[in-house]
């Protein structure tokens, strides 16, 4: 469950691996994100890797966007490290601002995170199986619907639809695509054609009271 932000001073420690790491005391989250963006963007060349520290959590935040890939550690006895890839490295940014404002939970709805990074190498739909096969039940398995349509849906206007990845093309989010197909079948909720001019990546189901009940806790 992601934890309100608490009031600041927060210190974080922004760094690419070349030993000039800055340090930085702010206030809030956005203060925070226009600090990191300005890092971020500060190296000529790019850089591999960035990681971002919270110093009072413990927690971190590794981008890695010329390998399409992002971990997070948790404060755990001992650390625990998770990896999610991403489709298209201008995630980055969103990411650095979603674990400013609820540090590793923050990040829950962004992605399907694995424990083992060689399950990164797997196929798009073989990830969203992957990840499916973990929803064993109907409420985690709504709940996952909720965080996917949280990211990218909308309600159709007439309020019997939901829209997921509205507006994408068929060659984006295509693991998160494959994981909503397989739970959509498991809940028996009913997928229906998009309409005439629908982008061709927007997967569209019929309402149903389970998920009007998990996506407005969410909006």
């Amino acid at each position: 469950m992601a934890r309100p932000y608490e009031p600041g001073p927060r210190q974080f420690v922004f760094a690419v691996g070349d030993g000039n790491d800055q340090k930085v005391s702010v206030g809030d989250p956005q203060e925070a994100y226009v600090a990191f963006s300005t890092f971020f963007h500060g190296r000529e060349a790019g850089a591999d890797t960035y990681t971002i520290r919270d110093e009072r959590s413990g927690q971190r935040l590794v981008l890695m966007p010329g390998r399409g890939l992002i971990s997070r550690t948790h404060a755990a006895d001992p650390p625990r490290s998770e990896y999610l890839r991403i489709d298209q490295a201008n995630r980055c940014l969103p990411s650095a601002m979603l674990f400013f404002e609820n540090g590793c939970a923050g990040l829950d709805r962004f992605g399907q995170w694995f424990s083992d990074p060689a399950d990164l190498d797997a196929s798009p739909e073989m990830r969203g199986a992957a990840r499916a096969a973990t929803m064993t039940t109907e409420a985690a398995a709504i709940d996952e619907l909720a965080r996917i349509w949280e990211d990218s849906g909308s309600v159709d206007p007439s309020d019997r639809f939901y829209v997921f990845f509205d507006s994408r093309g068929a060659d984006e989010d295509r693991a998160e695509r494959a994981l909503l197909l397989t739970l959509i079948e498991f809940l028996g909720i009913e997928r229906v054609d998009a309409p005439v001019g629908a982008a061709e990546g927007e997967v569209w189901v019929r309402a149903d009271t389970r998920l009007d009940d998990a996506c407005a806790r969410r909006a």
